[in-house]
């Protein structure tokens, strides 16, 4: 699920030239040509038809979901501009749950996000750590405890808890953009934490993720400070520097800009020690906002 989206885009080709043969979901004939071209084949269905997605996932050895839909810029401060993405969260993955329990899949593979942690400073952040439930968290956190159920001794559950992620993608196109026109996108304090994965990242996860046990992952680069990635942004879009968002947007922002503003040193360790992946881009810096189609939000 989610096979032409984001992080489907990075992870379809990884698994296709790994050897494993990879079928997405496509609901048109442009996303059908593109999982063609990404070396995956493409099944016409719907979410919300259980028994497509049965036969869809019949025979498969793993069903990977990575359905989402995150609004981007003012968009995401709309009324209701949240709720196609809420409801992927809840509501589809519950429906993908169901759909590879009855077509007898023996693994799940759930992409998440790491912002449910709750602040933690300057203190290291694994996968015991507390999170932090608010109705921007909740359903993230919803589909998280699907996948849990799921898991028993015959099938695995994993969940990726990703770090916000950075690189060839429209989120950060429109950072850079904003950057550029000399307007704000650093989030909390420039001393707090972020934690990143990179688009060059997403693929190798995935392909760790089909060999690790049960459980929730972490996974992302090294934290950096959200002063460096503020600072990171700004020298590649050309300026000398760049704002933190005042009081005043945050307010604007509401419930669902406080999580991206947490502190969040968040280690990776874990999913490391069992599975072997190692970040490709381990540590943050301007090369991360300097390639592919990149360079066309900075023209």
């Amino acid at each position: 699920m989610g096979a032409t989206g984001v992080i489907g885009r990075c992870v379809v080709p990884h698994l296709a030239q790994a050897g494993h043969s990879v079928v997405g979901l496509a609901r048109s004939p442009e996303k059908t040509r593109l999982l063609h071209d990404l070396g995956a084949e493409a099944c016409q269905a719907s979410l919300l038809d259980h028994d497509a997605l049965v036969r869809m996932f019949e025979g498969a050895d793993a069903v990977c979901n990575f359905a989402s839909r995150i609004p981007i810029g003012l968009a995401a401060v709309r009324p209701h501009a949240w709720r196609a993405s809420d409801r992927l969260r809840t509501e589809g993955v519950r429906r993908v749950v169901e759909a590879a329990r009855a077509a007898r899949v023996r693994r799940v593979v759930q992409e998440s996000v790491s912002y449910l942690y709750a602040d933690q400073g300057d203190g290291w952040i694994d996968e015991d750590a507390p999170v932090e439930i608010t109705p921007a968290t909740e359903p993230a956190s919803v589909g998280e405890s699907h996948v849990q159920e799921y898991a028993c001794r015959s099938r695995a559950g994993v969940v990726l808890r990703f770090g916000t992620i950075v690189g060839d993608d429209p989120l950060t196109r429109f950072q850079l953009r904003t950057v550029r026109h000399g307007r704000p996108i650093g989030l909390g304090s420039p001393h707090g934490w972020a934690h990143l994965v990179h688009t060059d990242d997403l693929g190798p996860a995935v392909l760790a993720a089909l060999g690790a046990p049960s459980g929730i992952y972490n996974v992302g680069s090294e934290p950096v400070r959200r002063a460096s990635l503020v600072a990171g942004f700004a020298s590649a879009a050309g300026r000398e520097s760049a704002d933190f968002v005042g009081p005043f947007k945050r307010r604007v922002g509401g419930v669902r800009l406080e999580p991206l503003a947490r502190s969040l040193r968040v280690s990776s360790e874990r999913f490391t020690v069992w599975t072997g992946w190692t970040p490709l881009r381990a540590s943050f810096d301007e090369s991360w906002l300097l390639q592919g189609r990149l360079s066309e939000a900075l023209r």
